[in-house]
């Protein structure tokens, strides 16, 4: 399995402030030009503070109760991110607008409600905008609206749910020949109704990386070095294969970092504000809600960390 138990032991090589200022100097390098050596000695605390406070709420969402792990891993989640953003904006926060969350959901849950059918909305301003742009390059998601069933099904590991539950898969392996090489299974070709030229045509445009053809094989040069994949390819951790989604939908291009900010804020937000409905839900298990959520949360704890690890350690390469 390529995850290790201790994730954290991964992110050891940040906790040395002449380190961290020196791979913080590096990245500011092509950022700014005459305050480089200011801006990563004034940064490098803040930056080894967030890794350490994100990693404290990890742990204990680990040794804490279901009904508030989703609060300690959406926090959790919140500071590793700033750490990443402190790598691409020496001068993060320039403002109070970019603190708030930036997403916004129903306050107050209709009867009969269901996770799997709620949605929540981004806002102009937030987080949650001004990460997604600043790491990932991805825009317009102003005023963007998810329902959490969308959200799910971008998220690799739950394969295992998806079918018994939903009676449909959510991702299909790519066929591995080698260490470096894939073929594209003829399901895939099947459910986006696609041959094997325009289906070549369909990925080159999707994959902001480069793809290597040989024929139907496939090789990405971008994966010899990090395991973190660009949509609309996703990568296992558990294990460690590669996978595209087994249908096209509007969604398959947001990175896995988004779509796990977006759940945990949904369900943090659930166990603060939801109290009835959401301890009803652990308790008592009524419906297809339960195995969804109990299963991402388990895989959240063990990605979120892998995801920005691998974000940060691209800019050591």
């Amino acid at each position: 399995m390529y995850i290790e138990d201790d994730i954290w032991k991964r992110f050891t090589v940040f906790q040395s402030a002449e380190t961290t200022q020196h791979y913080l100097k590096k990245c500011y390098s092509g950022i700014i030009n005459n305050e480089v050596d200011t801006k990563s000695y004034d940064n490098c605390f803040a930056f080894m503070y967030y890794l350490e406070q994100g990693e404290v709420f990890y742990r204990q969402a680990s040794l804490s109760p279901l009904s508030i792990r989703p609060i300690l891993l959406f926090y959790g989640l919140i500071h590793l991110i700033k750490a990443c953003l402190l790598t691409v904006d020496p001068f993060y926060p320039s403002s109070t607008s970019v603190l708030a969350h930036g997403v916004t959901t129903r306050k107050r849950k209709k009867r009969h409600y269901k996770f799997l059918h709620d949605e929540i909305k981004v806002q102009k301003n937030g987080l949650c905008t001004f990460f997604s742009e600043q790491l990932f390059h991805v825009k317009h998601l102003e005023g963007e609206k998810f329902h959490m069933v969308d959200l799910l099904t971008l998220i690799v590991e739950l394969e295992d749910v998806m079918l018994p539950i939903l009676g449909r898969s959510n991702m299909i392996s790519l066929e591995r020949i080698d260490e470096k090489k894939w073929v594209i299974p003829k399901k895939i070709y099947e459910s986006y109704y696609m041959d094997r030229i325009r289906l070549k045509e369909y990925l080159n445009g999707k994959y902001v990386e480069e793809i290597l053809w040989d024929d139907e094989k496939l090789e990405l040069p971008a994966f010899k070095k990090q395991k973190i994949i660009s949509p609309p390819f996703r990568y296992h951790i558990f294990n460690q294969n590669l996978y595209l989604p087994a249908e096209k939908h509007s969604n398959m291009g947001l990175p896995d970092m988004i779509v796990h900010y977006l759940l945990l804020y949904n369900l943090s937000m659930i166990s603060r504000y939801e109290t009835e409905w959401w301890i009803d839900l652990i308790k008592t298990t009524p419906n297809s809600d339960y195995p969804f959520i109990k299963s991402f949360l388990e895989i959240t704890e063990k990605k979120g960390p892998f995801l920005v690890e691998e974000y940060l350690s691209k800019k050591l390469l």
